[in-house]
């Protein structure tokens, strides 16, 4: 099977699209707004039947010369009118219901985005990683040749040798475990996007180093931006839906009861019609006060969690810009002066090795010297990559 190339904005469509715990929160959301329906349904309504006013003498109930009948059967219907000002406050509190669950889910997503940028770059720096190492085993398969070859005019030390076999042998497990790595980036990529966790992948090599705006960070953007802030002032305007529900409990109800009786002996049919209303009293929304009280100091707690949030966040946010500047000087650094006076050592050593006018343990330095700069310089590379995608993650940016 050829391996699909997928590029990180691929990756990280497909994890919006197929992601288990993703989808979990769109059947949530979907369960509340289907909840949300029936907020303004009323109650059953109460139907009654038996006696009404029956003697327990059976003679008594029909009619003779001197009693025309006692007693009656009775049908009786009640049903209670609920209060529309409650209604409406319960149905503006369920169906806001979903929006903190969307923004839980938003919040989702960008983990996990963050966690699919992480092992992408990390891929790719494996990647330049896998070149440098293979790269160095031909030089060093072309040292030991030549070794073998001078060695038998004695133009070269045997432990030098010994040696430099066991530089390349260390370069062949180093090679056999980054390759160990790229499979488990592999693994969790397709574990993320929910395929078949062997199924073949390759990356596309490409990344930007990108610059961000210090205006971003401020508290003002963040709480625009960021869904876990977001999620918590939905849940404060939740919060305040239910205060105008537990509100609406201390509103009078009505009600309506009709009662129809089908009187026994020559007595006429007869029927009572009353209207019910339900007063809140003191003893009876004590709870509901008490509920308000409680909802109105768990807005505060939320408050003081967002203020929270938003120091930690733009604490972190500046200790990373911060790192990212440094870092990448460091990278050009390498780039630009390290690397290349180490080649030019690692150039000279060995063509005076080659012209017998050197020692090849000075190559072998000079070598190890280079192939560490380069190492530690992609080393940067994966840094840079890091910090960058952690402050995408605390921005909220894709």
């Amino acid at each position: 099977m050829i391996a699909q190339t997928l590029s990180l904005d691929a990756v990280l469509n497909t994890i919006k699209t197929n992601n288990p715990q993703l989808k979990m929160y769109d059947a949530d959301i979907q369960s509340m707004d289907a909840a949300a329906k029936g907020a303004k349904s009323w109650m059953a309504p109460q139907i009654n039947t038996g006696l009404f006013m029956t003697p327990y003498n059976v003679k008594m109930w029909k009619a003779d010369e001197m009693n025309p009948g006692m007693g009656a059967y009775m049908v009786g219907f009640t049903q209670m009118i609920p209060n529309a000002s409650r209604q409406k406050a319960e149905s503006n509190y369920m169906n806001a219901m979903s929006s903190v669950e969307a923004e839980n889910k938003n919040y989702t997503i960008n983990q996990l985005n963050a966690l699919a940028k992480t092992n992408y770059y990390q891929w790719i720096v494996l990647d330049k990683k896998i070149k440098i190492a293979n790269d160095n085993l031909l030089l060093m398969e072309y040292m030991i040749k030549s070794m073998e070859i001078r060695y038998q005019y004695n133009m070269d030390k045997l432990s030098t040798y010994y040696k430099a076999k066991s530089k390349y042998n260390e370069l062949q497990s180093r090679v056999v475990m980054l390759q160990n790595e790229i499979a488990q980036k592999r693994i969790m990529l397709n574990t993320l996007m929910a395929r078949d966790k062997k199924r073949l992948l390759e990356i596309d090599s490409n990344y930007i180093l990108k610059e961000f705006d210090l205006l971003q960070s401020d508290t003002t953007a963040l709480s625009q931006n960021r869904s876990d802030l977001k999620a918590i002032e939905k849940t404060m305007e939740l919060n305040q839906l239910k205060i105008a529900t537990e509100k609406s409990k201390l509103l009078p109800e009505f009600g309506v009861k009709y009662d129809h009786m089908f009187a026994f002996g020559d007595r006429p049919q007869q029927f009572s019609l009353m209207g019910m209303v339900t007063i809140p009293m003191p003893w009876s929304t004590k709870m509901n006060k008490s509920n308000i009280n409680s909802i109105q100091m768990k807005n505060e707690s939320l408050e003081w969690q967002k203020q929270m949030i938003l120091n930690e966040a733009t604490g972190m946010i500046a200790g990373m810009q911060t790192e990212l500047e440094n870092l990448k000087k460091q990278y050009d650094i390498a780039d630009k002066s390290i690397i290349p006076a180490l080649k030019r050592n690692y150039d000279t050593a060995i063509l005076a090795w080659q012209n017998n006018t050197g020692e090849l343990f000075v190559v072998l330095d000079a070598w190890e010297a280079l192939n560490m700069a380069q190492m530690d310089k992609l080393d940067k590379l994966q840094a840079i990559l890091s910090t960058q995608v952690e402050i995408e993650k605390q921005l909220e940016t894709k």
